[in-house]
């Protein structure tokens, strides 16, 4: 079974979904039967880098209220991943254009390093206030999870998957999906935000009785066999 996450490396509520969704997985008996797959979404395609602009600027002009309250809305969100076991450091967030991180994920992607280069990428970011936009920066994140460091240049320098990129964001749209991060389990049942690891227990529980229900429905032509129990007829 497999479950889709549309998420941005900027989404605060991103990594706390990420976390949530993880904890409920783990406490499922069927864990190792789900196969997840993370997609590029952009909230802010026209962001770009502004040495010495703080995130609770960004945020402010973005949205037309006070940088105080800015922060104030941050100091929530800190909370929030706090409970969840992460650490977020806004006073030294990067304020970047995530698109070269969600190439650089595709890349992993293909290495089966997806949920690695996600993991590395939402840290980098919220806790260790490193530039996420920074091709060396990527690169150096690339090697920590094991992929080549010539490749990840390559690939950031060439603009390879960009199209991938482009194709998750528009498959979004199609979707009608306006915000992340937005889990879609099975192509059945949908989870918006980063809900309570109960509500993500839930959902895989019920999609993975349907997914298993239906892999499991075949007609059979009976004929001449032997069983377990010794006998052939």
């Amino acid at each position: 079974m497999k479950v889709e996450i549309w998420s941005d490396v900027m989404c605060p509520f991103c990594y706390i979904g990420k976390r949530r969704f993880e904890n409920a997985l783990q406490q499922l008996p069927f864990k190792d039967s789900v196969e997840v797959e993370w997609k590029s979404f952009q909230l802010d395609p026209t962001v770009r880098h502004e040495p010495g602009k703080t995130i609770h600027q960004y945020l402010a002009e973005r949205k037309g209220f006070s940088e105080q309250k800015a922060k104030e809305l941050n100091d929530h969100v800190t909370g929030m991943a706090a409970a969840e076991g992460l650490q977020y450091n806004f006073d030294k967030a990067v304020v970047a254009n995530s698109f070269d991180a969600h190439r650089f994920s595709h890349l992993a992607t293909r290495h089966g390093k997806g949920d690695a280069a996600e993991e590395s990428l939402f840290k980098a970011y919220f806790t260790e206030g490193k530039n996420i936009a920074d091709k060396e920066t990527l690169t150096q994140l690339g090697t920590d999870i094991g992929l080549d460091a010539a490749e990840v240049k390559k690939v950031l320098d060439e603009n390879a998957y960009a199209q991938n990129v482009q194709q998750d964001i528009a498959e979004a749209e199609a979707l009608g999906i306006r915000g992340v991060p937005f889990f879609v389990i099975d192509r059945k049942y949908a989870v918006s935000g980063a809900q309570a690891a109960e509500v993500f227990h839930q959902a895989l529980e019920t999609a993975y009785t349907e997914w298993k229900k239906e892999n499991n429905n075949f007609t059979t032509i009976q004929g001449e066999v032997c069983s377990t129990d010794g006998d052939c007829k």
